[in-house]
């Protein structure tokens, strides 16, 4: 027991009369402040006669210890004896709702909302409770909250990200800069527009909004990696490569990340942190890596380390014998680092025996004009 605790209790001993509720009540909030709920609780329980602003009083200190089921006891005890209590009916049906007794949370509501059917925060509880039941028409009431309170932040981004998952971009777009203009920090929001600004492919609106997230301390991998691949993706490589490690500062085994860094090292000119990333990328995935080796042979082949190259589009294909483009890549590389125009030829016929039908146009068109120019070469040779 604290000291200032053992205070409180030594002023009930010689200041508190028996039966005075009030001065008992300002003893319990002193003890409740200072973190002493146990003590609060059992001095309003040796209460013999309690009223409602006891039972009330019991149960939002019991709440606050996680004592749910007793709190929620007494809250029907206040509801019982004043069902006009229109803030504790708020607090008993937030706690049901928290603690899973979603029909008795429903049934509440339900006559809240039936009394005051312009209350937006009513409505939006209804949604909550019905998402929760995977209940359709959790959306309705969603729609219904923001029909009457057109800035309700927390309906606006249950619907907002309803739009992001059934690919309505525009849709979330629209009500998440409805909502910020209200509350232009509010950070669930904000990743919304960012998220739907990303997949949309609008990369240059994207990198405000997720810098924006940053500032206000939202700093994670999947912020940075989506910054990151939103700078990538117009054109600024330096910026994106920055903001790439930054995500793997904060989780190193991200294979995507690893990847996605390994070939903006690439396309900026450093092969050895190119294969540094890629190799990376490799050993953390767990699923076919013909993508990663086909980088790496890419990245070899434009270093015009031939041989290597071959060796990575190897692997690619061994990994994933239906890659189209490793498969001529390989004939490709062959073609640089053989002299053996016969063998060079069958590296072709095998690329082309595959996809003559079904593969890229421009790929096919590039391995027959070399097959070729390969028998030409072969036929004056002989």
């Amino acid at each position: 027991m604290s000291r200032v605790t053992l205070i409180i209790l030594c002023f009930i001993f010689f200041r508190v009369e028996v039966g005075a509720q009030t001065p008992v009540l300002s003893v319990a909030d002193s003890l409740a402040a200072v973190g002493s709920h146990h003590e609060a609780i059992q001095l309003l329980e040796n209460i013999e006669t309690k009223n409602e602003r006891i039972y009330l009083k019991l149960a939002q200190y019991q709440q606050a210890k996680g004592l749910d089921a007793k709190a929620l006891k007494n809250y029907r005890k206040v509801l019982d004896m004043n069902p006009d209590r229109i803030l504790t009916a708020i607090d008993y049906g937030e706690l049901l709702i928290e603690t899973g007794k979603l029909k008795e949370a429903d049934s509440l509501f339900g006559r809240l909302v039936d009394k005051y059917p312009r209350n937006a925060n009513f409505q939006y509880r209804m949604g909550l409770i019905r998402e929760r039941q995977k209940d359709k028409m959790a959306e309705h009431f969603y729609y219904r909250a923001i029909g009457l309170d057109s800035t309700h932040q927390a309906a606006i981004y249950k619907v907002a990200r309803t739009h992001m998952r059934r690919n309505k971009f525009s849709n979330a777009i629209e009500l998440s800069q409805k909502g910020l203009q209200a509350a232009p920090n509010n950070v669930s929001l904000l990743s919304i527009l960012a998220q739907a600004y990303s997949v949309s492919s609008q990369y240059e609106k994207a990198i405000p909004v997720y810098e924006n997230l940053i500032d206000l301390g939202e700093e994670s991998e999947f912020i940075y990696d989506r910054l990151g691949f939103a700078y990538y993706r117009t054109g600024d490589l330096a910026m994106a490569a920055e903001n790439f490690k930054k995500s793997l500062d904060l989780e190193d085994r991200n294979s995507a990340t690893h990847y996605n860094l390994g070939k903006i090292y690439n396309q900026l000119g450093d092969p050895e942190k190119a294969e540094q990333h890629l190799l990376m990328s490799i050993l953390i995935k767990k699923q076919p890596v013909d993508a990663e080796f086909l980088s790496l042979g890419l990245t070899y082949k434009k270093m015009k380390d031939y041989k290597k190259a071959l060796n990575y589009f190897e692997m690619a294909l061994e990994e994933n014998p239906d890659n189209e483009r490793a498969l001529l890549e390989r004939a490709i590389a062959a073609d640089a680092f053989f002299e053996d125009k016969k063998s060079i030829l069958n590296y072709y016929r095998d690329y082309l025996d595959r996809y003559k039908d079904i593969g890229n146009a421009q790929m096919i068109a590039m391995s027959e004009y070399r097959i070729s120019e390969l028998k030409k070469e072969i036929h004056l040779s002989e």
